[in-house]
């Protein structure tokens, strides 16, 4: 598995697709222990191994040697990926094509038609086509996908992350067509969180989390978050849920600062959440 939260959701399609193609299998999938939570009952999985800061290449790849497995589908680029399941002696490791680590694979998938290859903007790149779009507002007589146009002329539906995943994941017969991310959360957790957050579910709850690891590069402007958050807390019967990491509490602050009209529709739960506490109060948001 991959070890960003965001990444890790969206490989639930492929996992989905992978359960459907092979009902018989037993799919174990390896995690970095602080996402394990995030894959607790999740319906494609039958075991959830983990690691942490405290297990290198060799130590892993004996813990993976113990379980005799088939296969190997590495979601991950990286070349340790494949050293470690090559270390466990899976018989057969599928990954896509990537410098570096071809050898160490059984099954080298080459990039899907439609691939588009990660780059990681400046902080200047973004302000800049911010800026661009911001002259330009949108109107009734111009599509918002005109308006937008400079921060996705060179995107496609097909460029989406998750179908990097499925390619992987049609080279065990499973099928490359999406579906949507799914997690699975109880009732009873669902119940827990509007207890302790104060949920109540006669209102309507926007979850907004406003922050991202990567900065400005993968998040929306903060003043656009503020701009739907205004609206919403005016509408009859609304309420705001604000989520996000300890790191994002300065970005948080400007939302929660801007709607101090509305505080009493507020609900601030940046760094309060667990991985599970955040999956239950998203299921209690619109």
């Amino acid at each position: 598995g991959v070890n960003w939260l965001g990444d890790a959701v969206m490989t639930t399609p492929a996992l989905l697709r992978l359960r459907e193609a092979q009902p018989e299998a037993h799919l174990a999938l390896l995690t970095h222990e602080k996402l394990a939570d995030l894959w607790r009952h999740h319906p494609a999985l039958d075991q959830v191994l983990t690691f942490g800061a405290q297990d290198n290449v060799f130590s892993l790849s004996r813990r993976l040697r113990v379980e005799r497995f088939d296969v190997a589908l590495l979601f991950p680029n990286s070349p340790r990926s494949a050293l470690e399941a090559w270390l466990a002696r899976i018989p057969r490791r599928i990954g896509g094509a990537w410098p570096w680590r071809n050898g160490l694979l059984t099954d080298v998938v080459p990039p899907r038609a439609g691939e588009v290859r990660m780059r990681k903007r400046s902080s200047a790149e973004v302000r800049q086509l911010v800026a661009t779009a911001n002259a330009t507002p949108p109107s009734a007589h111009r599509p918002l996908t005109s308006h937008l146009s400079p921060l996705t002329s060179s995107l496609s539906p097909a460029g989406h992350q998750l179908h990097h995943y499925l390619h992987l994941a049609a080279a065990l017969g499973a099928s490359a067509l999406p579906v949507a991310p799914q997690l699975h959360v109880t009732d009873a957790e669902v119940e827990a969180a509007r207890q302790r957050f104060q949920l109540a579910p006669d209102r309507r709850w926007l979850g907004l989390n406003a922050g991202a690891e990567y900065g400005p590069a993968k998040r929306w402007p903060v003043e656009r978050f503020i701009e739907v958050a205004g609206e919403v807390a005016a509408w009859p019967g609304w309420g705001i849920v604000l989520f996000g990491g300890k790191g994002d509490l300065a970005i948080t602050q400007a939302v929660k600062t801007a709607l101090r009209p509305s505080s009493s529709l507020l609900r601030n739960l940046v760094g309060q959440t667990s991985l599970r506490e955040l999956c239950a109060a998203l299921r209690c948001c619109e």
